[in-house]
């Protein structure tokens, strides 16, 4: 049975059910928007969630079938109003996306109705992103006169390519679930009913996997490929003495479930 912790930030909450956290976007009055302390917040939320015994993946979502609608954008035009505090923001925003990034479990978003500016940028940062139908997925900053950062933008750019990611940024437009996985945005697309429930027990699939073969391939996908091999290195060489490889082999030989 799910059981809820407190995150110390409004707006976040994170409910744990066994090897499987929920990372719960909750502002149901804005459409779950992210206003400043929510960036603020989530990469020390994240810490306490990698933190948890037996965490083994993360699902990231939104509260009453709506993703994220972005930044909270009275929040942001108050923002902008001054150049110091408008770098500020966008500092936070980028260290909230990159701790999503690095977390050191599979991270899989789990998209119902808006994924939009700042929600999209979270999606990105997942490891995988599964939708409803009825999801829409856009990235705004052009109809708001807004810089995107580089980061998230290099990374959308690895992720749909360079053609994709312009179409998004230049045009701002939503498109369908269906389109954003053509682009390569979205993994799976299901019926809103289904879901919730295919993406927990995806989930629940990784918790069983490896951490130790998962850990590495997010160590190399996470640099440039010059550099994954060194990146890559020293989990090879724990893989060396770590019991994961023996369990793998004996399991398959077995002809059961290995326990990692």
């Amino acid at each position: 049975m799910a059981e809820e912790f407190d995150t110390g930030t409004a707006g976040l909450r994170v409910e744990l059910d066994g090897p499987v956290a929920t990372l719960l976007l909750d502002r149901p009055e804005r459409r779950n928007a992210m206003t400043l302390a929510m960036w603020r917040g989530l990469p020390g939320v994240l810490a306490k969630v990698a933190a948890q015994p037996g965490v083994r993946a993360l699902l990231v979502t939104g509260a009453q079938r709506t993703f994220c609608a972005g930044a909270d954008i009275a929040e942001l035009s108050e923002v902008y109003g001054d150049p110091a505090r408008a770098d500020a923001y966008h500092a936070e925003n980028v260290a909230a996306e990159e701790a999503l990034a690095a977390f050191p479990h599979p991270t899989i978003a789990v998209v119902h109705g808006a994924c939009v500016g700042g929600g999209c940028q979270l999606a990105v940062a997942c490891d995988l992103r599964f939708a409803a139908h009825d999801a829409r997925f856009g990235i705004t900053p052009a109809k708001l006169g807004v810089v995107y950062p580089s980061v998230p933008t290099v990374r959308l750019a690895a992720l749909v390519g360079p053609a994709r990611a312009k179409y998004l940024l230049f045009s701002g437009e939503l498109v369908t679930a269906e389109r954003a996985e053509r682009f390569g945005l979205v993994d799976e697309v299901l019926p809103a009913t289904e879901l919730d429930a295919r993406a927990k027990e995806f989930a629940a699939l990784l918790a069983k996997r490896s951490p130790q073969t998962i850990g590495a391939v997010k160590a190399a996908l996470a640099v440039p490929a010059q550099d994954a091999a060194a990146a890559v290195a020293p989990w090879e060489r724990r893989s060396r003495e770590a019991p994961d490889v023996r369990e793998g082999l004996a399991a398959f030989l077995e002809r059961r479930e290995p326990r990692f």
